[in-house]
């Protein structure tokens, strides 16, 4: 019986193709951004449950001071929101700042931490042990994303489609855009009916 050899990716053809250097760029290794952060996304999916509470509470407090950062601006307040928000989401789930966050529809597995960027289900290369086909070592992010989503209330949020990356919004916080879009509505709701019938 002959063995078997184990499955050549494109990646692994890439890599051996690649002109040998003692240069290697910095930070940007997707094995050194596994090794960096990769137990701590993993924490956060395996508690979504808990942090899907801890976010709505969160969500409800920043709604509360929209009128302070009306005051000042929303503008004036990014910078520092901004850079706390980078500082909690890049640590809890390697954020990438897309401004468009929808952790809270994926089980607390950011999408974009998916080498092709998928925004609603994994691709067709998901490995039969549930790992990246870009990045062998890496659980699928879609497939963490469906366990993460199964601890949590609104687990079926899952299924919402998204929409695609505005790229305009990248390096924005979330935070501030969720908060002005929820007090926009919550006005709007709260303004009398104008127009109806006597």
């Amino acid at each position: 019986m002959s063995e078997q050899q184990p499955a050549v990716t494109q990646a692994t053809l890439v890599k051996k193709a690649a002109p040998k250097s003692d240069y290697k760029p910095a930070d940007v290794s997707p094995q050194r951004r596994v090794q960096r952060s990769f137990a701590v996304r993993l924490w956060s999916i395996r508690h979504s449950r808990l942090l899907e509470w801890f976010y709505s509470r969160f969500a409800d407090a920043f709604l509360l001071l929209h009128p302070l950062w009306k005051g000042l601006g929303y503008g004036r307040v990014e910078a520092p929101i901004k850079f706390v928000e980078k500082r909690v989401k890049g640590f809890m789930f390697d954020c990438r700042m897309c401004g468009q966050c929808i952790l809270s529809s994926t089980g607390m597995s950011c999408p974009m931490n998916c080498p092709k960027q998928l925004r609603n289900g994994p691709c067709g290369g998901v490995r039969a042990n549930g790992n990246c086909e870009v990045e062998p070592n890496m659980p699928c992010v879609w497939v963490k994303a469906w366990e993460g989503s199964q601890n949590m209330v609104n687990s079926d949020k899952i299924l919402t489609v998204q929409k695609p990356v505005d790229q305009s919004l990248r390096e924005t916080s979330a935070w501030l855009r969720v908060t002005a879009q929820a007090a926009a509505a919550r006005e709007a709701a709260a303004a009398p009916k104008t127009g109806a019938a006597a």
